[in-house]
């Protein structure tokens, strides 16, 4: 590109360069682009030299980071000019300043296309150059068969071949379809059999994107792929222009390795033995040397033949060999080989019976997590992770405990996490394992997740063995002058539930545990404060005989917290203070901890680190609307600090009698119960549930359901999924109005399960898909199972005993991606046992699973049973009950104003409806809502449709809902009157109708705006 004679472009750009700061430029640019916009008026008065040099200047300009946004039919127009240096600026400042989006380059595509097919070698060489640079789909549609024929062409250049190779991978990532499979398969074929290494290392190139989408169709250009590699590692015909340090093509030796790695395997026992030659002399002729560029390159050339053995799967011995001479290049001084080593060593792992190879360089890899490299840190910690197994778990633990008193802070939360997994995974003992973690949250408090300690505390509580040497190292830590929170929350915890069994140890008694835990009150946190006072009442439950002074203490402590500002301690400290008054009733609700479930461990999921899906996004929303809920809720949701939280962890939400010890997690999901080991049946067995059916009328097809004025009002969510439901042109028939018949009075003597509506409204009854009375019999012998599940729903029961008292906890699971809405659930015990129910959530959020504790007391011996009570509604049921003719309305109007969407959006909004864009999937329908207002009616929801024909937009289909029939009525003809072009006159009264005896008061549902905007949203 010769610019010297341009004497204009030579000035302006020394002037910039001698621009002292960037104001000076800016002003300088401003007037030159000032200057070329006005000589670009006048372009008739440019000759092709001035043309030449101002598109230059453009350029130049664009590429010191200004904006040019004019000139560009200037600079396309130099594209059709038919010397060569106006078309060579033409096609170099195009495939700068433009993209493949701009709607100039469309202007151009005939220009281009006969530049390909010409004969001027030159000018097809620019036009390739630039399509490949630029081209979009509308390039590929109208140019790739032209450029497939200069490809597969004999009589053209190898320099024009190239370009079209690397043109036509450009034409075939932005349309597939370009390349048909089906003749292109013995047309590679012949290319790879191409002598000239620059087209062949293009063609490779273009080969490796087609057999990355389909290698099904390229089998027979494998055996050319590993000719290819046979020629080039014999370094036969291989001309010097592409040898590189003595390497021959560096570059298409490893695009041809690559290729081979889509082929699932090589079948061919010739073409397999011929690749692992290759793959064998590379192994052997790669070593380090001293020239930076040479080992690059054969660096290059190695870690691919690598990645090819590991693929193919080869023979232990190579395995060996490649695992060998990666020892080597950990162990030099050169840290990108280090790195590069460390790198494919922890992808050799993925190999089977290669891990026992990999051992013999484990002290190097732990040398190598002391390298002032934090990149090579973190390498030589995945390979310590991923080779760790029982025979060195101890040795590597212990190593990245020892590193974790030095390591920076970038790595300690990836280090203390990893150390957990491995601990828990290799534990050759189950008191190493609390030695280790207790260590970690000495030495790294900051970095150690909740997860990690919660984790801790289900070992300990699961194994009584191990519950008295957990609480005295805990006891030990506490004697340290300064800790970390976290070990405070975990030896308080530890020694409130088991610090009894210490107490002839010395320096353990209850009074000294107390006064060494309450020193640590005043410096830590609120939520730490919660656990330390559920630990001081588990302290006073356990002194015996009672100690009138320690009592005083710690009701004084309860005291002062009565009115402190966080509600949680707040209501801990008045219920504790409550409770320790009434002596027995304290150890009644302080029980201990029973074990947790068996299950998967949450540290493993968290270190896979897996992405929340939409389900489960939505799932968070909806748990945020249960705060006043009893429930524990299980969903995996993204924690507040951007890391992922364990999954299944369950959140405390509001429980008035629970501790920080109810927290667990649990591995059942809405697929299946949670499934604890087998064990004898608790000495007063699982509560038995008595068995009803549930009984709905239907006649002729349609279903008799309860009229909107019985006591269960119809969810605004519901009636708006009605809403945007499909529509008939006429309005709806009367449904005949039945009220929901209750539990059946003819029950059955044997103890069946009996899963009652509380008032069954809905259309559709869902049938259960498991029978219920055997899966009750089993829960009679069992402690855990499933209870009943239907499409939508599966509950499970646990059950765990204490003497008389048992805790029960009912799993709630949702198998759907919608929410399970207006869930209730009643006990109705029989005399002999006393039962409590929590709360249960109103929502059950998708695919989500909630547990809702049932605490049981058994009073006298009785074979009764009770009774679960459990409804819910799913997608529009409720909506379908409130079906009646007066309360949705839907009527086609014509004569309507013809106007757009958003005219009519505006129209709307002007009326005070609040449109609502997107519920309607159908672009040419809308939904708006408002809340009216009246004594009658107080806050009374309305929901509207309206559904046009964008063919006719003076006729449409108006639908308006609401919960009063008359409000429904006069809503309809007042939206009419502002769509319809006629003078306005007074709306027709209402059809003579007698008036249904209507409550006093609208349900709960329509009093309540905070409710329906809930449903809405």
């Amino acid at each position: 590109m010769a610019l010297s004679g341009m004497r204009g472009l030579s000035v302006f750009i020394s002037d910039i360069r001698n621009c002292h700061n960037k104001e000076q430029e800016r002003l300088r640019v401003d007037k030159e682009l000032g200057n070329i916009r006005t000589r670009f008026k006048n372009e008739k008065g440019l000759s092709p030299y001035e043309k030449k040099k101002y598109v230059w200047k453009m350029l130049y300009i664009y590429m010191l980071g200004y904006d040019v946004d004019f000139g560009h039919t200037e600079t396309v127009s130099l594209i059709s000019a038919p010397k060569y240096p106006e078309k060579q600026v033409g096609y170099i400042v195009t495939s700068c300043l433009l993209n493949e989006n701009n709607d100039f380059l469309r202007m151009v595509i005939n220009t281009v296309r006969n530049d390909i097919i010409g004969r001027n070698e030159t000018f097809q060489c620019l036009a390739l150059t630039m399509v490949g640079n630029t081209g979009g789909k509308e390039f590929s549609e109208s140019l790739a068969p032209d450029v497939q024929k200069l490809l597969i062409s004999s009589s053209c250049r190898p320099v024009v071949r190239k370009k079209a190779a690397l043109c036509l991978l450009r034409l075939y990532r932005k349309n597939p379809d370009v390349v048909n499979i089906d003749g292109w398969a013995d047309r590679m074929a012949q290319l790879l059999d191409e002598r000239d290494l620059g087209v062949l290392t293009s063609v490779m190139s273009l080969f490796v994107s087609l057999v990355s989408n389909n290698a099904e169709a390229y089998w027979n250009c494998l055996p050319k792929c590993v000719r290819i590699l046979e020629r080039l590692a014999r370094n036969q015909d291989i001309p010097q222009e592409y040898t590189y340090y003595g390497i021959p093509s560096p570059w298409l030796q490893v695009k041809t390795m690559r290729a081979l790695q889509y082929f699932p395997t090589i079948e061919d026992p010739n073409a397999r033995r011929a690749l692992f030659e290759v793959l064998q002399r590379i192994l052997m002729g790669t070593d380090v040397v001293k020239n930076v560029n040479k080992n690059n390159a054969s660096h290059a050339v190695l870690f691919e033949a690598l990645a090819l053995v590991m693929h193919l799967d080869a023979e232990k011995e190579m395995m060996s060999q490649c695992v060998a001479l990666l020892g080597k290049f950990i162990a030099v001084r050169e840290p990108n080989i280090r790195y590069l080593g460390l790198e494919n060593m922890t992808r050799m792992l993925l190999v089977t019976d290669v891990q026992d190879i990999i051992k013999r360089h484990q002290a190097q890899i732990i040398t190598s997590l002391k390298d002032p490299d934090i990149s090579i840190r973190r390498r030589a910690l995945d390979l310590l992770y991923g080779m760790c197994d029982v025979t060195n778990a101890k040795e590597i633990v212990e190593e990245l405990l020892q590193y974790l008193n030095t390591a920076e802070f970038a790595m300690r939360e990836e280090l203390s996490l990893k150390a957990a997994i491995l601990a828990e995974k290799f534990a050759p003992d189950l008191s190493w394992y609390v030695d280790v973690i207790l260590q970690l949250i000495d030495k790294a408090g900051d970095f150690v997740s909740d997860d990690i300690w919660y984790r801790v505390v289900q070992f300990v509580t699961n194994n009584e063995d191990l519950q008295p040497y957990a609480a005295a190292k805990a006891r030990e830590y506490l004697d340290k002058p300064a800790i970390h929170e976290t070990m405070v929350k975990v030896s308080a915890y530890l020694l409130g539930e088991y610090g009894h069994l210490l107490a002839r140890r010395p320096g353990c008694s209850p009074k000294e545990l107390f006064a060494i835990i309450n020193d640590k009150l005043p410096t830590v946190s609120t939520s730490t404060v919660a656990i330390l006072l559920s630990t001081y009442a588990k302290i006073l439950m356990h002194t015996q005989p009672p100690d009138v002074g320690l009592q005083q203490q710690i009701l004084t402590i309860f005291k002062k917290y009565e009115s402190y500002i966080d509600v949680e301690i707040q209501q801990r400290a008045v219920e504790y203070f409550e409770l320790s008054r009434k002596g027995s009733a304290l150890a009644d609700v302080l029980a201990e901890m029973p074990k947790f479930p068996e299950r998967e461990s949450a540290l493993l999921k968290k270190a896979e680190d897996a992405e929340v899906d939409t389900a489960e996004q939505s799932a968070i929303k909806l748990r945020s609307q249960q705060q006043t809920s009893s429930a524990l809720v299980v969903a995996d949701h993204p924690s507040a600090n951007g890391s992922a939280p364990a999954a299944n962890h369950l959140t405390l939400v509001k429980m008035p009698r629970q501790t920080v010890s109810d927290v667990q997690e649990s591995s059942a999901t809405y697929e299946e119960a949670p499934n604890p080991p087998v064990e004898a049946p608790k000495e007063n067995g699982p509560v038995e549930v008595e068995s009803n059916a549930t009984n709905i009328t239907e006649i002729n097809n349609e279903i008799k359901v309860e009229p909107p004025s019985t006591s269960r009002s119809t969810s605004p969510a519901d009636l708006l999924a009605d809403l945007l439901g499909p529509l008939a042109i006429e309005a709806p028939p009367a449904v005949e109005q039945h009220p929901a018949q209750g539990l059946d009075a003819n029950q059955s003597p044997v103890g069946d399960l009996a899963l009652a509506t509380l008032e069954d409204q809905s259309n559709s009854v869902q049938v259960p898909i498991v029978n219920v009375e055997e899966k009750f019999h089993i829960l009679c012998t069992k402690d855990s199972g499933v209870l009943y599940e239907d499409p939508h729903i599966q509950i499970g029961l646990k059950a765990e005993w204490r003497a008389h008292h048992g805790r029960l906890v009912l799993f709630l699971g949702n198998k759907n991606t919608s929410p399970l809405m207006s869930v209730r659930a009643l006990i109705l015990p029989p005399s002999h046992l006393k039962m409590e129910l929590s709360s249960v959530p109103d929502t059950i959020p998708p695919r989500a699973q909630v547990q809702v504790p049932l605490e049981v007391a058994n009073l006298r011996a009785s074979r009764d049973v009770a009774v679960l009570d459990f409804s819910y509604t799913f997608g529009t049921a409720l909506w379908k009950a409130l079906s009646v003719h007066s309360l949705k309305v839907q009527e086609v109007v014509k004569g309507v104003k013809p106007m757009p969407l958003p005219e009519m959006a505006n129209l709307f909004m002007s009326l005070h409806l609040a449109v609502a864009p997107g519920l309607d999937n159908n672009p040419n329908n809308m939904v708006a809502c408002t809340t009216f207002f009246s004594e009658a009616t107080l806050a009374m929801l309305c929901l509207i449709r309206v559904e046009t024909d964008p063919q006719d937009r003076t006729q449409l289909r108006l639908t308006v809902a609401s919960g009063d029939q008359y409000l429904t009525f006069e809503l309809k003809e007042f939206i009419k009157e502002h769509l319809i072009d006629i003078p306005r006159a007074q709306a027709a009264p209402p059809p003579a109708v007698v008036q249904p005896q209507l409550p006093a008061a609208a349900p709960a549902t329509y009093n309540d705006p905070g409710a329906m905007l809930a449903g809405l949203l």
